[in-house]
């Protein structure tokens, strides 16, 4: 099998979950926090890799250490990351609020 070769964003998902999302200059309370690995283009790759095809995410993580926790989830993924760059500084980040009602608003912040 030929691999899959994805040239794409490899980002740290920063999700807040809300009852609502605030207006601007207000602060509202939220009830959970996670952290996700993603990025359209990392996304992408880790599902090739978990219908079985052999997959190759390029792209570029900063030297932070949400770059090492991207690393290391791809691999976990099995995808190829022998062609991801590392740049000086901080990796890609979203931040994302969701609330109660499934409705989201996004942050990217491109980094590396």
């Amino acid at each position: 099998m030929k691999p899959i070769v994805v040239v794409g964003s490899i980002n740290m998902d920063l999700v807040s979950r809300t009852e609502r999302i605030p207006q601007p200059g207000e602060t509202v309370i939220g009830s959970n926090f996670q952290l996700h690995s993603g990025g359209k283009g990392a996304n992408q790759a880790v599902a090739a890799a978990r219908l079985g095809y052999p997959s190759i995410l390029l792209g570029v993580i900063g030297d932070d250490i949400f770059g090492r926790q991207l690393l290391s989830t791809l691999d976990g993924f099995g995808v190829d990351t022998s062609h991801i760059g590392t740049a000086v500084g901080s990796s890609g980040t979203a931040s994302i609020v969701v609330d109660s009602q499934g409705e989201n608003t996004i942050i990217v912040t491109s980094g590396a």
